[in-house]
């Protein structure tokens, strides 16, 4: 297996599937590297961020988000533990695989972290499911359907990108594994959109149960747009796709990264990286 054909080598377009060097075909390929790095500089600190606030105490895991940690169900727990811990290894993966120079160089260490990545989404997934089976969700009915969905989703993904992987099929391991990174990303997707709403709206329509009218949108829009994006970065770098679509994906790449780069800047010096330092100097104390 080459190095391209390893798990994860999927976000950089290849160059091989698209028409010669025209302006849509470079524009189209700014525009992917830019969102994966805008996306994987902030998914970096966010899951830095996630092991500093959920390492500890049980306890605190419910400030977050109500209902996480029940001493009477231990295996729902358990279950959500790993779905955070995977959770943190998927953001924190994601930058090396999207280096060239490792997926060239040392293929050995590029395979094995793609494998180490579908297994985290798999784990991820399931324990998400678990917890949902075991507690349901704080939000009801939409967001116990949204969260289920988007658990079955991640975990089929990295079914199918790990077996398109192992069976040597380039083309649909790469389209499977950019939907898995789409979906990966959502739970950081999911606190990136709560905190741009409450800069930008108020937090108007949510509620601390969850189940208000933007709670409602949120338990399926931190994965569907994502999935979106996917689909458009799939389809405009195939050969026979048309310089207005290859325009079209462009348009929406550097809208999201805009997005991206500007919450993560806000969340980073208000959010993120006050709460990164006070549980590193609470544990230096």
């Amino acid at each position: 297996m080459t190095s391209n054909e390893s798990i994860g080598a999927a976000l950089p377009v290849s160059r091989t599937d698209l028409h010669p060097r025209s302006v849509s075909v470079v524009a189209l390929e700014l525009a992917v590297q830019t969102l994966a790095i805008a996306v994987w500089i902030s998914a970096a600190i966010f899951g830095v961020y996630i092991v500093a606030h959920y390492a500890g105490s049980l306890e605190q895991w419910n400030k977050g988000l109500p209902g996480l940690h029940d001493p009477q169900t231990p295996h729902a727990t358990i279950a959500i533990g790993a779905h955070f811990l995977a959770g943190a290894v998927l953001l924190a993966l994601g930058p090396i695989q999207f280096v060239g120079a490792i997926r060239n160089r040392v293929p050995a260490v590029h395979r094995w972290i793609g494998r180490i990545y579908t297994a985290g989404a798999a784990v991820a997934g399931i324990g998400g499911l678990v917890f949902i089976a075991a507690k349901g969700t704080v939000g009801g009915a939409p967001m116990t359907a949204g969260f289920t969905l988007y658990g079955v989703l991640t975990v089929l993904a990295a079914v199918k990108t790990a077996l398109h992987a192992w069976r040597r099929e380039l083309e649909p391991h790469r389209a499977w594994a950019i939907r898995l990174f789409a979906l990966a990303i959502g739970s950081w997707l999911y606190r990136m959109d709560y905190g741009f709403w409450g800069l930008v709206a108020h937090g108007v329509g949510h509620t601390k149960t969850f189940d208000g009218p933007f709670d409602i949108v949120m338990s399926f829009f931190f994965f569907v747009p994502n999935l979106l994006v996917a689909e458009a970065i799939i389809r405009a770098r195939r050969v026979h796709a048309s310089a207005a679509m290859r325009s079209l994906a462009v348009l929406v790449l550097t809208v999201a990264s805009a997005f991206v780069l500007l919450a993560t800047y806000y969340f980073t010096r208000y959010h993120w990286g006050p709460g990164i330092v006070a549980r590193l100097t609470g544990a230096l104390m």
